[in-house]
């Protein structure tokens, strides 16, 4: 359940991560759908002359969800209707975990007018492969897949597949969670929805914008939420949104009370998870880093590189792995772990060195608008710690690697909610993530021109990254060979700029992570005759504070949502041109003054001083959405820097 550092394992390796995982349900079964399943009749859906090349007659997802564990029943049939169609359309598959899932196939047939061909026969030709598909990203998960290639398929053709997953998870008292999402091209014939729960295993529900509102009745002892339509499109999510804007057409349901409840869950597995043996040889780690500062901050620090630079990242959800933790001695001992074990692992030193510390569960990818959708654990991909000290909060993440510096140099991830596990539970909490002091990177291109204009002027070009910037390049200067990065950079520089020979690359890294790459050469500037002016100029390329503008929407849900922007964002662009004669004579013409139209406070001058003629963009934001009632004006602000051009003319006569 709950990131990435490449560590590829052997096939030996993964076989024995397998040792001892009996699975549950190693194939799928065949069978009819359950009583309780209402199987739709088919509509009579004509395809028309704007119908794309597969058209979806019937999108049909049943759930029922009970105090032993929940069944989620699907099918889908759809209509070949031109030969594109064919090519995306020649298997179908369903993955599962053995280990917490079993699968029944109930239908996969083709329907040629009144004939219907059986491609299920019980399985024989069914194929079922355990695939890893991560394995290059550090991901074991153990899933299953059965996949069946659909013969002698033609234009005209309706593939019908249904098929139930029933899954249980005893760590969490079978506690679970059904989304649904409205997805397909075009009108679908039929579209239905049925969530059903038995009226003493109560559910929390909740539609976003576009969702059809549902019905609720009662049932043979059960709560029924439906919804039954018909000849609908599927809402359009707004574009240039933020994340919890684009969630249109969906149904989410979960048998969790509130967030609390998953917290209270989940607290013990962390809490036994994280105990050390008597005689752990972690214990010996904690002394060092103990005998070495009694500042809380600098333990913290050091327990926090202990785990990123001592234990490799493997993310492991085979079995019960997506949620309970391998214990922090284990994880010591065999020097990998995922997310969870890295994080008992720095809880149980952060709770030696005596810093208050607890776990706290996040998204990496769907952290946007968590406030606003119903409690499940589904939610969440990842876990990290949250150390308090002197009343300030810090969040630290064992997957990470190469943090330098200290503990206040570490920004907030920009998850945006975080629940704590705690014993009593807990609510969601902002992860608050304040805009950038410092630039992430800056780059300087400095041409030294003071030879003449048709002389050769060397050239030196600095980029200096800091935070993240820097940890994530200086991962690819440490596993990559040194010619292969100088020639990268090279290349990338000869993109933009083919007037730059470079001869020399080099990089230094300080101890507080912060990485400087400088690069030298020589330059052929091209002073060109300006006829309308008499003089020479030399144009240094597009601003590099220029920005996209945002896209017109079109009518529908959320169409006034704000845009989302780049956020935290911080970097500075300088081109420096030392002139002949010390400059006399030498004018600029570039942008001068600031912007904040756009949503970033770009600020730019272009000036000739002490022989120098200088350009420089900063740009950095300091709000993560534009609103929308701003966003022709900053389409305009835009349009109007496009035309900002950094051109250095030279005195009439030189």
């Amino acid at each position: 359940m709950f990131k990435s550092s490449a560590l590829v394992l052997p096939a030996a390796a993964v076989a024995a991560m397998w040792a001892g995982h009996a699975a549950a349900a190693d194939k799928p079964a065949y069978a009819a759908p359950a009583k309780w399943v209402d199987v739709a009749s088919i509509p009579a859906l004509q395809a028309g002359p704007e119908t794309a090349a597969t058209q979806v007659l019937l999108d049909d997802s049943q759930a029922r969800m009970e105090r032993s564990g929940g069944t989620f029943y699907n099918r889908r049939v759809v209509r070949i209707v031109k030969t594109e169609g064919l090519s995306g359309s020649g298997s179908r598959s369903v993955s599962w975990n053995p280990t917490a899932e079993t699968v029944t196939l109930h239908t996969l047939a083709i329907r040629r007018g009144d004939q219907v061909i059986d491609l299920l026969q019980d399985g024989k030709d069914v194929l079922v492969i355990r695939r890893e598909t991560n394995l290059e990203r550090a991901m074991l998960d153990g899933r299953l897949t059965a996949s069946v290639q659909i013969k002698d398929l033609q234009v005209g053709d309706v593939i019908d597949w249904a098929y139930t997953v029933h899954r249980t998870e005893p760590l969490l008292d079978n506690r679970g969670q059904s989304f649904e999402r409205m997805g397909w091209g075009g009108k679908i014939g039929r579209y239905r929805v049925r969530v059903e729960w038995p009226q003493d295993n109560p559910v929390i529900w909740k539609t976003t914008t576009g969702f059809p509102q549902p019905a609720v009745a009662k049932v043979d002892g059960f709560t029924r939420l439906s919804v039954d339509v018909a000849d609908v499109e599927t809402p359009k999510a707004p574009a240039g949104a933020p994340l919890r804007f684009l969630r249109v057409g969906e149904l989410q349901a979960s048998t969790y009370a509130d967030w609390a409840e998953i917290s209270r869950r989940m607290h013990p597995l962390y809490a036994e998870a994280s105990k050390l043996a008597p005689d752990s040889p972690v214990r010996a780690e904690i002394a060092r880093i103990a005998a070495q500062t009694k500042d809380p901050k600098e333990r913290a620090f050091a327990a926090l590189q202990l785990v990123e630079d001592k234990t490799r990242y493997l993310a492991l959800s085979m079995g019960d792995g997506g949620y309970r933790p391998a214990p922090a001695d284990e994880t010591w001992a065999r020097r990998f772990g995922d997310c969870k074990g890295k994080t008992v692992l720095l809880l149980a030193l952060l709770r030696e060195l005596g810093v208050d510390a607890e776990p706290a569960i996040v998204s990496t990818t769907s952290g946007d608008g968590m406030d606003e959708r119903v409690a499940a654990a589904g939610q969440f991909n990842h876990i990290i710690v949250r150390a308090r000290i002197d009343g300030k909060s810090y969040w630290l993440d064992g997957t990470r690697s190469g943090d330098k510096g200290n503990l206040d140099q570490l920004r907030p991830p920009g998850f945006r909610w975080a629940l704590p596990v705690r014993a009593k539970g807990a609510g969601l909490e902002p992860i608050e993530q304040p805009p950038l002091s410092e630039a992430l990177t800056e780059t300087r291109l400095h041409i030294d021109a003071s030879a003449g204009l048709d002389k050769p002027a060397p050239v030196r070009v600095e980029m200096l990254m800091r935070g993240d910037a820097a940890r994530g390049f200086s991962r690819s200067l440490e596993t990559a060979p040194k010619a292969d990065v100088e020639r990268a950079l090279k290349q990338s520089l000869s993109r933009s700029m083919s007037w730059i020979t470079l001869d020399n690359v080099d990089w230094t890294k300080a101890s507080d992570g912060e990485l400087r790459v400088v690069m030298t050469g020589t330059a052929t500037p091209e002073w060109r005759l300006n006829d309308d002016l008499g003089v020479r100029e030399l144009k240094l390329g597009d601003d590099d504070g220029r920005a996209s503008t945002f896209p017109r929407r079109e009518p529908g849900p959320n169409d006034t949502a704000p845009f989302a922007l780049r956020y935290p964002s911080f970097s500075r662009g300088t081109v420096e041109v030392v002139l002949p004669g010390k400059g006399e004579g030498f004018t600029v013409k570039g942008a001068n003054g600031e912007d904040t139209a756009t949503g970033y406070r770009v600020a730019k001058s272009a000036k000739v001083a002490d022989g120098v003629a200088r350009f420089e963009t900063v740009t950095r934001s300091e709000a993560r959405e534009l609103p929308f009632a701003q966003v022709e004006a900053a389409n305009a602000a835009i349009r109007k820097a496009s035309y900002d051009v950094r051109i250095v003319r030279a005195p009439k006569g030189l």
